[in-house]
Parts: C-alpha cells; structure tokens; sequence
C-alpha cells in the first residue's frame, strides 16, 4: 500500500501546483488567525481552484465557531475539516452533521495516554491524526516543527484511519513511517524555508521519499 500524503498550510500558486503536480492525496489549508499560514476565505478561494478533483482539499480550524466556519466555506469549497483544537467529540460530530463534511480530529499526543483520549473520537469523526503536543507557551497547537516519540503508535489499532504529524522532514519520514507504522502521514513546517513559506524543492522531496516508502 502507498503511503498516503497531505502537505499542510499551503498559502501560495507555486506550492499548491508542486503538491498536486507531485502526488499530494491530500491539500491543507489554514483559517487561523495566529498561524503564519492564515488564509482569508477569499484567498483561499483562489488556490483552491488550482485543486484538481481526486485531491481532497482540507481546512484547519481551531475551535471555530459555526459562523466562522459558515463564512469560510461560503466561499472556500473545502473536501473535509481538520479540528486541530480542544474539540470534544460532540462538537466535532455536531459540526460533521451541520457541514455534511467528514471531519479530521488531531490528537495532541505526549505519551501512551493521548491514545486512550483519542479513542473517544472514534464514532465521531473520520479520520484521526496525532500531533505532537505544542510547548505550553505556544501560540500554535499545530506547526511547530516538534516530533514526538513515533514508537508509542507501534502497533496501536484504531476504528478510524489516522496521519501521523509533528515535525516530519524529508529526511526523517522512513524513520517516522517505520517507528510508527504510519500509513498516512501529515507536513507543514518540514517542506518551509520559513514559518508560512512552503519550499518546492522541500514539498518534492517530502513526497518522492513517501512514494519510495
């Protein structure tokens, strides 16, 4: 099975048009205002017309409110939301059920524990992603370059499929996949040359290594 890819907090042409160009199964884009990787509604508007059908088209949100969601997607047309908050697994299904979208729900994870707490998303979303958990003065929740320890996931079964995230690279992707025993795997901050800027040699890279996997 190939390793099933999703290159996050894309913000320009160049980088989408690699992503896609280059086999992304998954486009990520990011309505939070403290992230350097912050689109408005109508800027993402535009990339996602560069978004070919068969590449599902992925937004973060940060505990949205349903009007903040509803004013993304008036104009953003958007495959599937990712939850990258303290969403409860009630509100993320209400979301699913109001949006009619399949939802992604990121695990802030530090040690075996974080897998118990994932369980209970289970019925409620789609997907499951685990993250590494953010320094506690952190502004962001997500996209901080930090990786956490991959064994943890070694062998873990879940009702749902799930990305591993938390600062993936290029160069320590076989690692990651190998520790873990991903089969779908999650980057922002490991294909930028700067926090909010996408690298296109990076993005390449990051994927031909997915496909060689």
């Amino acid at each position: 099975m190939a390793l099933f890819t999703k290159i996050c907090g894309l913000t320009d042409p160049v980088a989408v048009q690699t992503a896609v160009e280059h086999g992304a199964d998954m486009v990520g884009f990011v309505f939070f205002p403290a992230s350097p990787r912050n689109l408005s509604a109508e800027q993402a508007e535009t990339l996602l017309n560069e978004v070919p059908s068969g590449i599902d088209r992925v937004g973060l949100f940060v505990d949205p409110e349903t009007d903040f969601l509803d004013r993304i997607l008036a104009k953003a047309r958007l495959d599937l939301l990712q939850l990258h908050g303290d969403e409860t697994p009630e509100r993320c299904r209400a979301i699913s059920i109001y949006f009619g979208l399949p939802i992604i729900k990121a695990i802030k994870v530090s040690g075996k524990a974080d897998l118990t707490a994932a369980r209970a998303y289970e019925d409620c979303v789609d997907w499951l992603m685990f993250d590494a958990r953010p320094p506690q003065d952190g502004a962001l929740p997500g996209g901080n370059g930090q990786p956490f320890d991959w064994t943890i996931l070694q062998g873990a079964q879940f009702k749902r499929p799930w990305l591993l995230a938390g600062g993936l690279t290029p160069d320590n992707l076989p690692q990651a996949v190998q520790q873990s025993g991903a089969r779908a795997v999650d980057v922002s901050s490991g294909v930028e040359s700067a926090p909010g800027k996408k690298d296109p040699a990076k993005i390449r890279a990051f994927l031909d290594a997915a496909r060689r996997l």
